[in-house]
């Protein structure tokens, strides 16, 4: 069986990670798999050597990017080309723009034969996997409504599963945004190498003396692309905040002689706007000693022991990897609840309250979610495996923070369950073992469907079977054997 795998490009983050891992494992488990990219644009730090580390020689279409461009046509007539010469089993798209061009580019070679005349369109299976979505805190009400048209047709008319990393990204996607049929989605939660962060103990000097850290620094991080969806402004108003509230203007990394540790902060990850954010750094007054700019680092088996806290200050997400990658090395984490950090969290814990010393009082303790008009100082929620503050909250996040430097016990215990957790979920082996799961139930199947139509698959031929008319919202396909159309009975 043949599989193509279609990402617009290897910039640094999880979704290029990811379709390598797939790409690899899948090869060495006997499946033919080609991965098709684009190129990364300037101002995006590129991942390549991450693919080429791992043997995997990507197909090039050098006018597949991010932005929407009068290339995208180009882009569309390639793939059809590569889909004829290749003629694969499955094609499976990630990311927003992959999954457009990808998929349109689906369509044609669906339908373009000289066999669908006679009801036989190519029997190609499409799946489209949203590491994220683009359906809020992107761009504006006008593009991002043509944005979701756009993923309602192609969800409609060419693809055959949707994969989602969570259920909370299933229920945004699904349910609030309408996009696809229920039937349609497939949970299949990301999977790492967690064997690269074992012994991650032995590794916490490594960055910690490279930044001149002590044993008693606490040092707090964030990782990832220095773009405007990530909100890096609000970890840098979090960290002025704490210095100004906690530490009484002693500075965040001087010994204040009031029983506060000492506390740094540090941002991994590189984008355009990185010197916009030093500007908001000093403009904050936080200096040189109260944070510090690493750039783009290729080591996260040494960064992620040196931090003491791991922090996401995102506006929108699938699942991060920064924060199962924290977690898979111990580390606790603090995040905004958006898309799948609200399930990779957990609920909200009541026996963490009494974990350690220092507590803040604690909104909304029953569930992991934020009542509407909920503000305050410590709106914040301590869950099982971290702590969940409301988004574009810069006091909640400041006071969530303040509760994990001040309680090394909860740290400890926080960051145990988050290491238990990622070890039994999100393994490689496990995601390696739900794709093939997915690819093999695709190819057992007897009929797909298209908009109203359902076709079935006879002796890798697709014959329409019966157009299935939606009485309800809630009716489903009916298990009858109808008499197909469009060609004559035997």
């Amino acid at each position: 069986m043949k599989i193509v795998r279609i990402i617009a490009r290897l910039n640094v983050g999880g979704p290029a990670r990811h379709v390598v891992w797939l790409t690899v494992g899948l090869r060495d488990a006997g499946w033919e798999t080609v991965l098709v990219t684009g190129v990364v644009p300037p101002g995006e730090d590129d991942m390549s050597y991450f693919a080429e580390r791992a043997g995997v020689e990507p197909l090039i279409i050098p006018e597949m990017s991010r932005e929407i461009s009068a290339k995208d046509a180009l882009t569309v007539w390639k793939l059809l080309r590569l889909f004829q010469r290749e003629r694969p089993d499955i094609v499976h798209t990630h990311t927003a723009k992959a999954g457009t061009v990808g998929r349109l580019a689906g369509l044609l070679y669906r339908w373009l034969t000289f066999s669908t005349l006679v009801g036989k369109p190519r029997p190609c299976r499409f799946v489209h996997t949203y590491h994220g979505h683009i359906f809020h805190s992107y761009y504006g009400k006008l593009k991002t409504r043509v944005f979701l048209t756009i993923e309602k047709f192609l969800a409609r008319t060419v693809t055959d599963k949707i994969v989602v990393l969570s259920e909370q990204q299933r229920r945004e996607i699904n349910v609030e945004f309408g996009v696809g049929r229920s039937e349609q989605f497939e949970i299949i939660p990301l999977g790492l190498d967690t064997a690269a962060f074992a012994g991650w103990q032995s590794r916490r000097h490594i960055m910690r003396e490279e930044l001149g850290a002590s044993e008693g620094d606490v040092l707090v991080g964030i990782v990832g692309r220095l773009t405007e969806i990530k909100h890096h402004e609000m970890f840098l108003e979090a960290a002025a905040l704490y210095k100004a509230k906690f530490l009484k203007g002693d500075g965040a990394s001087s010994a204040s002689g009031n029983g506060k540790p000492h506390v740094r902060f540090i941002v991994v990850g590189d984008g355009h706007l990185r010197e916009k954010l030093e500007e908001r750094a000093r403009s904050l007054a936080l200096g040189s000693d109260d944070i510090m700019f690493l750039g783009t680092r290729d080591d996260p088996e040494n960064f992620y022991p040196a931090l003491d806290v791991v922090a996401l200050t995102s506006r929108n997400e699938g699942t991060p990897l920064t924060l199962i990658e924290a977690m898979a090395n111990a580390r606790p984490v603090i995040a905004t609840a958006v898309g799948g950090v609200v399930d990779l969290l957990g609920k909200a814990s009541h026996d963490l309250h009494d974990a350690g010393e220092g507590s803040h009082a604690m909104r909304n303790e029953g569930d992991a979610s934020f009542a509407p008009g909920d503000e305050g100082d410590d709106a914040y929620t301590l869950c099982e495996r971290g702590v969940l503050v409301r988004p574009n909250d810069a006091e909640g996040f400041c006071n969530g923070l303040a509760r994990l430097i001040e309680d090394e016990r909860l740290r400890e215990k926080l960051g145990e369950r988050g290491r238990r957790f990622v070890e039994e979920h999100y393994s490689k082996e496990r995601l390696l073992a739900d794709i093939e799961k997915l690819y093999r139930g695709l190819a057992n199947e007897k009929q797909f469907r298209i908009s109203s139509f359902v076709f079935r698959v006879e002796n890798e031929n697709v014959l329409p079977t019966r157009q299935a008319k939606l009485e309800t919202q809630n009716s489903k396909l009916g298990t009858r054997n109808p008499k197909p159309f469009l060609r004559k009975e035997d």
